[in-house]
């Protein structure tokens, strides 16, 4: 049986996210067009007969201005430790020096795959350069193109993959799709759906924080805070009488109802926590280890 740590490193935006989602069939980490969405190390289970893939999305790589952004970038240390295999993934359309110049960083001591990706509308010249650039990197095993998004080029991709894991025995039960817990889930739809209806610095200064959670006979209770550092961004969450946060609240609770597979009665309370992305208490309180 082939059993293997793939893990997934980029620029924010490469669309890691979905490349996880895509590969597992199953909505896992959440989106957004906005950089940075995803700020934990999320690990997938891949299992079918024959092999079992665990494939890690990671935070974008930035250099880090805040503690959060450190706890960010530690995320993605940890996955350069223990991979069997990396994948590069490249938005075809971005800088190709500057993602050479973060892989260049990474100093890897496994394989790595360059995945070239949102592949989908872009002329054949372009790819062809894009291809070229990466060709005789010393970091690079092979290169693939694809799209995440309309999962073109996926089968070559898992393909590929499974040549370069080991063989072994599998490090989870079959019907594990994830390692974390459901209630971190239901914090990423929350936060997820801040990064799809705010706009400029909220979805960066918010932090999700699930403090209840009890599956009850007929829903699931769910009650949340958000937390930002100033009060004038609690303001803009809540809205002109409220009307943003009920907007923010029932766009949630769908999502998350789609996740857990049930009714969920979901609240949600905004909270004031000044500068607690610097803030080593506030940081391991809402998750960043």
């Amino acid at each position: 049986m082939k059993v293997g740590f793939v893990n997934i490193f980029g620029r924010p935006n490469a669309g890691k996210s979905t490349l996880l989602n895509a590969l597992l069939g199953e909505k896992l980490a959440i989106v957004s067009h906005k950089v940075q969405t995803t700020r934990h190390r999320i690990k997938g289970i891949l299992t079918e007969p024959g092999y079992q893939i665990i494939i890690s999305d990671t935070p974008g790589i930035i250099e880090p201005k805040y503690k959060l952004h450190e706890r960010m970038m530690q995320a993605v240390k940890s996955a350069l430790e223990d991979a069997d295999l990396a994948i590069l993934l490249v938005d075809v359309s971005d800088n190709l020096e500057e993602s050479d110049a973060i892989f260049t960083a990474l100093r890897l001591k496994v394989p790595a795959l360059l995945v070239l990706n949102k592949i989908d509308g872009i002329p054949e010249e372009k790819l062809t350069v894009a291809k070229q650039f990466f060709e005789n990197k010393p970091y690079v095993r092979e290169i693939l193109m694809i799209s995440a998004l309309k999962k073109t080029g996926l089968p070559a991709l898992l393909e590929k993959i499974l040549s370069y894991l080991p063989e072994g025995e599998p490090f989870f039960d079959e019907d594990n799709l994830t390692d974390l817990p459901t209630r971190f889930f239901v914090g990423e739809l929350i936060r997820e759906q801040i990064y799809q209806l705010y706009q400029d610095e909220i979805p960066y200064h918010a932090a999700v924080l699930v403090q209840e959670f009890k599956e009850k006979s007929t829903l699931v209770k769910i009650m949340a805070d958000i937390i930002v550092h100033r009060d004038t961004q609690k303001g803009i969450i809540l809205g002109e009488r409220g009307k943003m946060i009920r907007e923010l609240g029932t766009r949630a609770r769908v999502e998350i109802e789609k996740f857990l597979g049930q009714k969920v009665f979901l609240e949600l309370f905004v909270k004031v926590r000044p500068k607690w992305r610097d803030n080593d208490l506030y940081l391991r309180e809402y998750g960043y280890k």
